[in-house]
């Protein structure tokens, strides 16, 4: 049995209590076997953790991973807009190459910030999915589909690749990959589609994924055809059963938080996709207080502008807050919570906790910094204070996906120049140079 030892630091508990302890990793199985003092003696492979917090690994759980290539490139501008005279004319010019590129930028960058899975819908999710074998990392994927503007077979081409892919890919990569069905959203994916290709992804066993009222202009057309709210009309279309999960959930009115609530389905929040869009502010602390599950997402790097879950950690805390107009809103131990186990149990994975027989998906942090000093209350350091520069080891699976800031699975520096031209090519092909 080939065993690693995480030895010297401090560790985060399930309970969100900290004490000075080892982890002991199988690496044979992947999991987490112990949980002490003094591990490491016998331990073929050891990282230390000296002067620094071990923490479950930070799970994403809504992304757009491949639009790392978008990065910066359409700013200041609402949803609706930067959607269709921007995102969309760019994304019709993907090429394999391009998402290839642009995934393993993304998972480049989350490896070197502590978060070891994600949930990322897509186009070419093969070549997500290869970024994400090589990697080393967990992720549920998806085929994003989109009805609105296509003729009724392609329309009907777009739904049943989504669940193509979800079949195809479940269990890849060792098992490190699922998948799920992924419909854009309630607005852009038409009724008889849904009522199709819902009932595929139960037979498949895959949950669906969806964005929901992400802005107004989701909501009102819902209301104003329906006569109901956007969660109930997905209700009613079988789209919350409790492995589900969407994103956003900004716009939701009591009697949806209940629906949410009955349902058992999760929302992923995304604060800083949420500010920078104008999007508004999701009802969280009124979630969390139903019962509702919430989890944590960047959403992609063109909205964001960068796949940091910890810097969404604070901003969910911050915008909490402003949103209830209460400054206990949303505290610290509530957002760690999302950034761990709420986003792992949301999208359905077993890590976001450190202890025997839980996946050995982990990162430590580096406490010995100016920012993290004095450490009087590490769980309020990591909501409020922590940055992804501050994350020294990854380890997913019981693999060592980063060490002392080197990333050892992917080769940094030929990622971001495959990922520089790919980009430069993606826009010279949109701007017709």
């Amino acid at each position: 049995m080939t065993t690693l030892a995480i030895t010297g630091g401090r560790v985060l508990l399930p309970d969100l209590t900290v004490e000075r302890a080892d982890v002991l990793v199988d690496g044979a199985t992947g999991e987490i076997s112990e949980v002490g003092a003094d591990l490491g003696a016998d331990a073929e492979e050891t990282l230390d953790a000296s002067g620094g917090l071990v923490t479950p690994g930070f799970v994403n759980g809504h992304c757009h991973v491949p639009m790392t290539l978008l990065r910066g490139y359409a700013d200041d501008k609402p949803l609706e807009p930067w959607l269709r005279e921007d995102i969309w004319p760019a994304e019709a010019a993907l090429e394999p190459e391009d998402v290839r590129a642009g995934a393993e930028l993304g998972v480049l960058e989350m490896i070197e910030g502590g978060t070891t899975a994600f949930a990322d819908m897509y186009f070419h999710v093969s070549e997500v999915a290869a970024a994400v074998e090589d990697a080393g990392v967990r992720a549920r994927l998806g085929h994003g589909v989109v009805t609105v503007g296509k003729d009724e077979a392609a329309a009907r081409a777009d739904a049943a690749e989504s669940i193509d892919v979800a079949r195809e890919f479940d269990g890849a990569a060792d098992g490190r990959i699922s998948t799920a069905f992924m419909p854009h959203s309630l607005t852009t994916v038409g009724e008889a589609y849904l009522d199709e290709f819902v009932p595929k992804a139960r037979e498949a066993g895959v949950p669906v994924h969806y964005h929901a009222n992400e802005t107004d202009g989701e909501v009102s057309p819902i209301v104003e055809e329906r006569g109901v709210r956007p969660l109930e009309y997905a209700a009613d279309a079988g789209l919350l059963e409790p492995e589900d999960f969407l994103a956003h959930g900004v716009h939701l009115d009591e009697t949806e938080i209940e629906v949410l609530a009955e349902a058992g389905a999760s929302v992923v929040h995304c604060p800083a996709s949420n500010m920078k869009l104008a999007s508004g502010m999701a009802p969280v602390q009124r979630l969390l207080d139903a019962g509702v599950t919430v989890g944590l997402g960047t959403d992609g790097a063109a909205s964001n502008n960068d796949l940091s879950m910890l810097g969404e950690a604070r901003d969910a805390a911050m915008l909490g807050k402003l949103a209830a107009d209460d400054a206990s809103a949303v505290p610290a131990a509530a957002v760690v919570e999302m950034l761990t186990r709420g986003s792992a149990a949301a999208i359905g994975v077993e890590s976001g906790r450190i202890e025997p027989g839980a996946p050995a998906d982990l990162a430590v942090l580096d406490l010995e910094r100016p920012h993290l000093t004095p450490a009087h209350d590490l769980v309020s350091h990591l909501a409020y204070a922590a940055a992804a520069a501050d994350v020294r080891h990854t380890v997913c699976d019981g693999r060592v996906l980063m060490r002392d800031r080197e990333v050892l699975t992917l080769d940094e520096a030929a990622v971001r120049r495959r990922a520089r031209e790919r980009a430069d090519s993606l826009v010279a092909r949109v701007d017709g140079e």
